[in-house]
């Protein structure tokens, strides 16, 4: 039987599922470019994600990928598959967990993770060294669990010497990073677009490239080493250059030249070391290096390309129109925020109530029921002044046969035995005097009665039913008034 595979191609995305094979698999409707390549996708890509894809109708722009649902790869080899493929590819930049996961809804095959913005996000400070390398590895870690698309993660300057880089890399790595952005910045660094850039000698900004090339071999990972420069800002295009072609031969795996100042620089930073991919950088909001498309950073040479500050800029500007509409006395309008089943879809809340089915018993079931009547009628009773009580509230029996066994019902003799078919009834009087609750539960479910009273969880209810077991029925076990005022009697019967 062959294994699994996801095509696509440009044109309409289809789910198909095989006869002889009923694992899903991914086809197009139309296209006609010959296969070229081939790529894995994520680990956890389910059946549901596959079903979305096909029915969200996006255009994919690359022109052929195929995918095997059965091998699991690392994400820097998914990271280094994506550089194989023709084209340019877009990597939005993510600073949180949140923000990872709706570039992998929005369906990107990959992201960047943005120093910049995660120091606004974390600390609302500017980019100018208060991140440290914890808060990083921290940061990157949630956000790498949150999606499982390779995350090309923002490593600074290293965070020291070439000895602090190759820790860096290292905890780069652990994080599950695919991918790591090393710069030749001196300390406190900063936004490659802001003014005061220095950048360390040559020796050491090449000595930084090779630590990190050591810092895998040790580690036995695969993670791809972006070289970045400053030096164009604090030295000059030409630096710059020399620069990069000596990270190249230091083994760094893409190059990046930052605040690159017109279109003839980009194309003479493409022309050097052509095997090495090149990696751009489109400052949204008016930046050094001027805005182009992706079909023009493709032609010129480019092969990845960052946008650093489309997602925390629109989140500062929906977050301010926000604040300026409820200090108005107003919400936000519908047209500016998802609705609220649309956020907890986003959030997996509905993945997370079908996983719940899976662990919940039938006992566990019942006790909801009894607490939730309990829950509701407290919070109404506390609502309602004049709530006026029915002629006959209902007495709710709670049989739960499946239990009985742990206390001595297959005849065993324990310290239990011969309770188990007895009952305890729980009486609850709201302060103002009506009912609130009559449950009747069997004598050995002790758990189920907490479950519907928790003011009975530090009462040693076993301890009352032994000095009671031989008692007749209606004896009165507990009689006290909870932190509401309600009061709360439990009978033996």
């Amino acid at each position: 039987m062959s294994r699994p595979s996801v095509i696509v191609s440009r044109g309409y995305l289809s789910v198909c599922l095989s006869q002889s094979n009923p694992s899903p698999f991914l086809s197009f409707k139309s296209g006609s470019w010959p296969l070229q390549r081939s790529i894995l996708l994520p680990n956890n890509v389910s059946r549901q994600r596959l079903n979305s894809l096909s029915t969200s109708r996006k255009w994919v722009h690359q022109k052929t990928v195929v995918a095997s649902l059965s091998e699991r790869i690392s994400p820097a080899k998914q990271l280094r598959q994506i550089l194989e493929l023709p084209g340019v590819h877009q990597g939005p930049a993510c600073f949180d967990a949140l923000s990872a996961k709706l570039v992998e809804k929005a369906g990107f095959q990959f992201c960047f993770s943005s120093g910049f913005s995660i120091s606004a996000a974390r600390l609302a400070l500017p980019d100018t060294g208060f991140l440290s390398y914890g808060e990083m590895v921290d940061q990157g870690q949630q956000i790498t669990q949150a999606a499982s698309i390779p995350v090309i993660g923002d490593g600074d300057n290293g965070y020291g010497n070439a000895v602090n880089v190759k820790r860096t890399v290292k905890g780069y790595i652990r994080a599950g990073f695919a991918g790591i952005i090393l710069e030749d910045q001196v300390s406190p660094k900063a936004c490659g677009h802001t003014r005061g850039r220095k950048v360390v000698s040559r020796g050491e900004a090449v000595m930084a490239i090779k630590a990190a090339v050591d810092a895998r071999k040790e580690s036995g990972s695969d993670i791809v080493i972006v070289a970045r420069t400053d030096s164009r800002q604090a030295i000059s295009l030409e630096e710059s250059l020399w620069r990069s072609r000596a990270f190249a031969e230091a083994g760094a795996d893409v190059l990046f030249i930052d605040a690159l100042a017109s279109k003839e620089e980009m194309k003479a930073f493409c022309e050097i070391s052509p095997l090495v991919p090149k990696m751009a950088n489109m400052l949204e909001g008016g930046g050094k290096t001027p805005i182009l498309n992706p079909l023009e950073l493709e032609e010129i040479g480019y092969k990845i390309v960052a946008y650093p500050l489309s997602l925390i800029g629109v989140s500062i500007r929906a977050m301010q129109d926000s604040l300026a509409a409820l200090k108005g006395g107003r919400i936000p309008p519908p047209g500016s925020m998802p609705s609220f089943e649309e956020i907890k879809e986003i959030l997996g809340f509905n993945d997370y109530y079908e996983e719940e089915k899976r662990y919940t018993t039938s006992s566990r079931l019942s006790s909801e029921v009894s607490s939730n009547l309990y829950n509701i009628q407290a919070r109404a009773q506390d609502d309602t002044a004049h709530r006026v009580q029915s002629p006959q509230d209902p007495i709710v029996e709670v049989i739960t046969p499946e239990v009985y066994n742990n206390y001595g019902a297959d005849g065993s003799r324990t310290p239990f035995s011969g309770i188990w078919s007895r009952k305890l009834r729980v009486k609850i009087t709201g302060r103002d005097g009506f009912e609130k609750l009559d449950v009747r539960i069997p004598a050995g479910f002790l758990e189920g009665v907490t479950n519907i009273v928790p003011a009975l969880g530090g009462v040693n209810l076993k301890a009352l039913l032994d000095d009671a077991a031989d008692e007749v029925g209606g004896k009165l076990l507990l009689d006290f008034k909870d932190t509401i005022g309600d009061r709360i009697q439990v009978f033996l019967e």
